[in-house]
């Protein structure tokens, strides 16, 4: 890791959202932070102080409209690295900023995908009341998030994470993640008795479903020097997702919850890459 603090990783993380935040409000797409973002918003009025990462959801129209828009800007200092660009990336997007440097672990090996310090944005699908569709929902997500992790070589954790995640050799995935996706992608539309989910990712059941209400309205939370888009129920989003949000993680949860195996603010990736 080079000798730059976390902080000046943030600023930089910043400067990204901040150029999202003006793409959004100029075409009128709506977008919330969430998790560890929202949390620092209301906690510590911006960043939590050792996070290295910023996070928001969009719904799948509002991330169509804001691709849309990023494409027709071309501004060529950001870039945008999702699951059409980048096979490794099947569970998100992210916004990275060209010229800069930020190598996480589980990606360190791979010389042909962009290294910039970013922002993440993470699709909030619909799905409907059915707790057993809900669940059919669930295990899809979870099949394309371990695809996504099998496909950068990540470590598994457990015994059965390893067994599952060796058997995907045998299995045809990629046919096997669109069709997820399809049905992960087919409720969107529904406009009434629905609950919000975002299961692709290490989320377990209870705290990837969300309640409509959480999402019904954006309004502007403080965040460091600026405002970012955020819910109206923002401090009941955090409770449901977080139980006492205001209560500090140990040491050694903080120290887990950095991303960054090599950062550098002021060089771009392509520097490194020989080295790592």
């Amino acid at each position: 890791m080079s000798k730059q603090s976390v902080r000046a990783v943030q600023e930089k993380i910043l400067e990204t959202m901040k150029y999202v935040d003006k793409l959004c409000r100029e075409n009128g797409i709506v977008y919330y932070i969430m998790g560890g973002t929202a949390l620092g918003a209301v906690r510590h009025g911006g960043f939590i102080p050792w996070d290295d990462d910023l996070d928001i959801f969009m719904t799948p129209e509002q991330y169509e409209k804001f691709e849309a828009v990023f494409e027709k800007e071309k501004n060529g200092q950001f870039v945008v690295q999702e699951w059409r660009t980048d096979s490794k990336y099947l569970e998100y997007a992210k916004v990275r900023m060209n010229g800069t440097t930020f190598i996480e672990g589980n990606f360190k090996k791979f010389k042909d995908m962009h290294h910039g310090i970013y922002i993440d944005i993470m699709i909030l699908h619909k799905v409907p009341e059915n707790i057993l569709i809900q669940k059919m929902v669930y295990l899809e997500s979870k099949f394309v998030t371990l695809y996504g992790l099998s496909q950068r070589n990540w470590k598994p954790k457990s015994k059965a994470q390893a067994v599952v995640l060796n058997s995907l050799k045998f299995l045809p995935c990629k046919l096997m993640a669109r069709i997820a996706y399809s049905h992960i992608y087919r409720y969107d539309g529904r406009e009434k008795n629905y609950k919000y989910c975002y299961w692709i990712t290490p989320a377990g059941f209870r705290n990837g479903l969300f309640d409509a209400s959480f999402f019904e309205k954006p309004i502007d939370i403080p965040f460091e020097d600026t405002v970012l888009l955020g819910s109206e129920k923002i401090k009941e989003y955090l409770e449901y997702r977080y139980g006492d949000y205001m209560k500090l993680p140990s040491e050694e949860q903080q120290k887990a919850a950095v991303h960054a195996y090599l950062f550098d603010t002021e060089k771009d990736y392509t520097e490194y890459l020989g080295n790592v």
